[in-house]
């Protein structure tokens, strides 16, 4: 069977806005570590717009026009001047009561996943994806994006390369030094400069100048399956960029992760292959509806196994910090963060 799964970069149009999105949340709880915050972005073509709802204890105004520009200072994102549109106004106080009283800001599926395939604990499809993904951009960081295709035995069988101002040759030569970086040189072979027994298609469209958003609009929360674990893994469908620990698409899907990777542990990364975790709330619950955890092993409830509350996910993760602009950029798992480590590393 084979799979495949996919990459891009901070600097593809989606991702600029989903980190736009998160450089405001961040911002917010820099002043205000119970900020309410739930912030969308559209950008492209010269247009950047900011909507969405934030309740903050602070007498400042945000700056939401300099943030964007923070990230949008870059020139490889925008070749001409851009304006910034914004209609942010306060959280309902029907959703606030929920969150109030120590519930979940909203209802939602969360799943949870770790794997023993590599050190990050994620497919090996993804893996790879992002891998090459991070190879290339160290050195064109632009707009791109990368594909990889593995058998059931993670032998790579196809590669797909995308990359703005990089011309195909600089592209094919990246190739060969990220697969001698990853043990696979066996797959290019120096003498004939031949790729052996893979596919590999290098700008398959030609070579391409214009990019981000001056080629395309973007759209915070479009690349989910990027942020989570690849086509792979189901995913519950809510995002995470823009939004404050009391919203449970995010927290309680951290909190999935960090179940999934101790549970591989405890269980023996030589014993078991995978774990799936599924998390679901009402919103304004204390508790989640259900708790489920799958594997080779059988499957159970572990809803008596952590304080699976919204406050409780957020205390122990320790979530009202301004950490979520890092998270924007290079997928929410396998970076290192605290719900990408078993209880033992946590304590």
């Amino acid at each position: 069977m084979y799979r495949t799964a996919e990459f891009v970069t901070p600097k593809h149009p989606d991702k600029i806005c989903d980190r736009i999105s998160d450089r405001i949340l961040d911002y917010c709880l820099e002043q205000d570590r119970d900020a309410r915050v739930a912030v969308e972005t559209m950008g492209g073509h010269g247009h950047v717009y900011v909507t969405g709802e934030v309740t903050i204890k602070s007498d400042k105004e945000i700056p939401v026009p300099h943030l964007v520009d923070e990230v949008l200072g870059e020139p490889e994102i925008f070749d001409e001047t851009h304006t910034t549109s914004v209609n942010l106004v306060k959280q309902s106080p029907e959703i606030g009561r929920g969150v109030d009283s120590g519930g979940a800001g909203d209802q939602g599926i969360m799943i949870g996943y770790a794997c023993n395939h590599n050190e990050e604990f994620v497919p090996q499809e993804y893996y790879l994806a992002r891998s090459l993904c991070k190879h290339i951009y160290h050195f064109f960081s632009y707009d791109g994006k990368t594909q990889v295709t593995i058998d059931e035995d993670h032998n790579i069988i196809a590669i797909v390369c995308s990359f703005q101002n990089a011309d195909s040759g600089q592209l094919r030569y990246l190739i060969t030094t990220w697969l001698e970086k990853i043990d696979m040189v066996h797959l290019y072979d120096d003498t004939t400069h031949e790729f052996n027994d893979v596919k590999v298609f290098i700008n398959p469209a030609g070579d391409w100048e214009q990019g981000g958003f001056d080629a395309d609009a973007g759209l915070t929360g479009r690349k989910l399956v990027v942020d989570n674990y690849g086509p792979r893994v189901p995913i519950g469908g809510g995002a995470y960029s823009g939004k404050d620990p009391s919203k449970v698409d995010r927290s309680a899907a951290y909190m999935a992760r960090h179940i999934a990777v101790d549970q591989l542990m405890k269980g023996g990364i030589g014993d078991i292959d995978e774990v799936f975790v599924q998390l679901s709330y009402g919103i304004g619950m204390k508790e989640p509806i259900q708790a489920i955890i799958q594997t080779s092993l059988g499957e159970w409830d572990v809803s008596k196994e952590y304080d699976l509350s919204p406050q409780g996910i957020i205390d122990y993760l320790d979530l009202k910090k301004p950490i979520y602009y890092k998270t924007s950029e290079w997928g929410a798992y396998g970076n290192g963060n605290k719900w990408d480590k078993c209880y033992q590393e946590n304590t």
